[in-house]
Parts: structure tokens; sequence; C-alpha cells
């Protein structure tokens, strides 16, 4: 399936006998005796493992403990992260292909920011086994590609339970070939009409040539009201505080390269401060977000949104589990990549897939390449 083809690995990944050091100081020299499942079933796929690429320091942004990485588009700009060094590896043409990991938009935000694809699958998809923990609950893998049908194909190399990660199914993945694109339900965020930035305009007149191309699509509003989205931070940082645990009691936290008030380091302190009951209240809010978006989907198959964070699209589709891919949709009035997402139900990345495919047939915004790097 991917006989010979080179492939780049966020540094949050166990390689046999190579460092793994999640981007972060405490962990410069660490290594281990196995490989993970992701690892194991590429090179089962031929594909060949070519380079560890830099990770946001512990899955968060693009600074670690060796700098920043930079987007291929701007050098005096950041490739967001924390897959940063994915996003710019796979935008620069150094790797055809590249996994990353997502939490909290750590797969969308670099592709989007590096105009490339990126599919993050339905939580519960791809084992997580020998990858890095932040978040259990939360916590997902996926390719960067070129294009959508290259991540489909990794996608589909990489997915499916391994007996160790029991938060995964096997879920069946249909052929996204035999689906007709103008069939599917697709709505639009209803924030995109009111948008006036440049972004906006060209985000309203790139879905205008998609009604030409003959889609037809409605209007659909995430859910914004009765939600407490500031809540949900307790989550995640009560997760990675209890995975990071003895990274805070033996003081190794000062050794990260970030020290500010919302950097990684400071959320894991201030994780030993949450109350247990915050904590399982803030997941109480979680299931009524979850039964939400479930009714929402019930009455479409794909939702357009911006990609930026006016609509919350990226915590939202993470605290509920639901696919996302990030498609280049030309660049702006500065030069730099801008992206759309498309949102799929739970376990329906055929429909993702075969939609995002047919987006990039009828534009040609995924073959562009930065000046530097072509």
């Amino acid at each position: 399936m991917l006989h010979g083809i080179p492939y780049g690995l966020k540094d949050l990944f166990n390689v046999k006998g190579t460092k793994t050091t999640w981007g972060a100081a405490p962990y410069k020299d660490q290594t281990f005796d196995n490989d993970a499942t992701v690892v194991k079933r590429l090179e089962e796929a031929g594909a060949v493992l070519v380079a560890k690429l830099v990770s946001g320091e512990l899955a968060r942004g693009d600074v670690w403990f060796g700098g920043k990485t930079k987007n291929p588009w701007d050098l005096k700009q950041g490739a967001s992260g924390s897959s940063a060094g994915p996003g710019a590896a796979v935008s620069a043409g150094l790797v055809p292909f590249a996994i990353g990991t997502e939490t909290l938009g750590s797969i969308i935000a670099p592709s989007a920011r590096c105009g490339v694809t990126g599919l993050r699958p339905t939580y519960g998809r791809v084992s997580r086994s020998g990858a890095m923990t932040l978040s259990w609950s939360m916590d997902k893998i996926g390719p960067i590609g070129r294009n959508a049908t290259d991540c489909a194909i990794v996608f589909e190399a990489i997915m499916g339970s391994d007996g160790k990660d029991l938060t995964v199914i096997d879920a069946l993945l249909n052929d996204p070939r035999k689906i007709n694109p103008l069939n599917l339900r697709v709505s639009v965020e209803k924030s995109i009409k009111k948008d006036s930035t440049f972004y906006g305009k060209q985000l309203k007149a790139y879905l205008e040539l998609v009604k030409q191309n003959g889609l037809v699509f409605n209007e659909t509003e995430l859910p914004q009201k009765g939600i407490p989205y500031k809540a949900f931070d307790v989550i995640i940082r009560s997760e990675a505080g209890a995975f990071f645990d003895q990274l805070v009691l033996l003081g190794r936290d000062n050794l990260l390269a970030e020290q500010n008030r919302g950097s990684r380091a400071n959320s894991l302190r201030q994780s030993r401060f949450i109350p247990a009951v915050e904590y399982i209240q803030a997941n109480r809010h979680r299931h009524v977000l979850m039964n939400k978006m479930d009714s929402l989907f019930k009455n479409m198959d794909i939702l357009i949104v911006p990609s930026d964070t006016t609509t919350r699209q990226s915590l939202i589709t993470n605290l509920t589990g639901h696919p996302a891919m990030a498609l280049p949709m030309g660049l702006d009035d500065k030069g730099h990549p801008m992206s759309i997402v498309l949102i799929g139900n739970l376990f329906q990345e055929d429909k993702l897939i075969a939609f995002g495919q047919w987006l990039q047939t009828i534009t040609a915004y995924h073959l562009r390449k930065p000046k530097y790097f072509k």
C-alpha cells in the first residue's frame, strides 16, 4: 500500500533505540525499547520512516527545547502546533506525509497554518499505544499530507484496534470512491455569512465556487448557547497533570523552555489545584455537548467551518470526538495559507474523505508550494 514511501513522525511516538524527546528538555535523551503501534503498521504497509519531526513542547504550540518550528510560507512565523514538525515538513516537501497527534487542534492548526491537508480521525479510530499521553479522553492520531487522497491511504494503514489501546474499535471504513459527494448533506457554519474580513470574503468566494460546481448546502450553527466552554479547560489540565505528575513533583517542570502564564509548565502546576468535583462537572457538561452534536449530525453529513477560533470548532469537536479535515484555500493578503475545516460524523471518515477529494478536484490550492521550497 505504501511500499517505499518515506514519511516523518511527530516526536511523541516510540521508535525502538531512537530518541523520543516529546519536544521537552527533561526528556531530550529519552529512549524506548519498543515501537509504537502506528510505526509498526506503517512499516507493515511498506512505508519508510526517514525522520522524527519536532513536536511542540509536551504537545503544545510550536516551541520546543531547540527553538521554534517555522512556517515554510513565512520563516518569520511559527508553524503552529503541536504537530509543528509534521505540518512544516510536508508543506516544505521534505516528506510526502507525516503522522501527527491532536488533543485540541494539533493536527488541524498546523495543517491550516502551513497550507497542507490534515485528517484528524474520530476518537477511538487509531491506537495510541506507544505515544505520549496528554489527555486520555481526547488524544487522537492522524495523517498530514499534500491532499485528501494521501491522507486517506495513510489513515487506512494505521486505523483499527491492536489490543493495547482499549478505546479503539474496529469500525468499518467504507470506500470513499463509491460516494457521490454531490449527494452528501452539507451545511456551512452560519457565522461565515457575517465574516467581513479578508478571510471571510475569500471563504464566501470559495463556497460560491463550490455551489457553481453543483453542490447544494444549508446553514447550521455549532452549539454555542448553554455550554460553559471556559470550564472544559480543566479536563485537559487534569489529565495532563496526572500523566506528568512526577515531572512536577520532582521540580523538572522548571526545565521546560516556556515558562509564561499560558505555558504547559504552568498548566501542569495548576492542575494540582483542580478539585475532582470540577473535573467531573466539566465532563457532565461535555456529555451534554456530545448529545447536541449527535442531534446536529442527524441532519447532515459534512459541516464546513472556518479554520479560526471564532466558532470554537476545534474545542467542540475534540471534546465530542468528531473527525475533521483541514484543506488549503488559497493565500491571504500577506501570502500566508488560508484553510477551511470539514467536520464529519463519528466514524464516517469515508464521507469526509470523499468530500475533501472532490473539493480538491475543483480547486488547485493543495498544489501550491512555498516559494523557497519548490
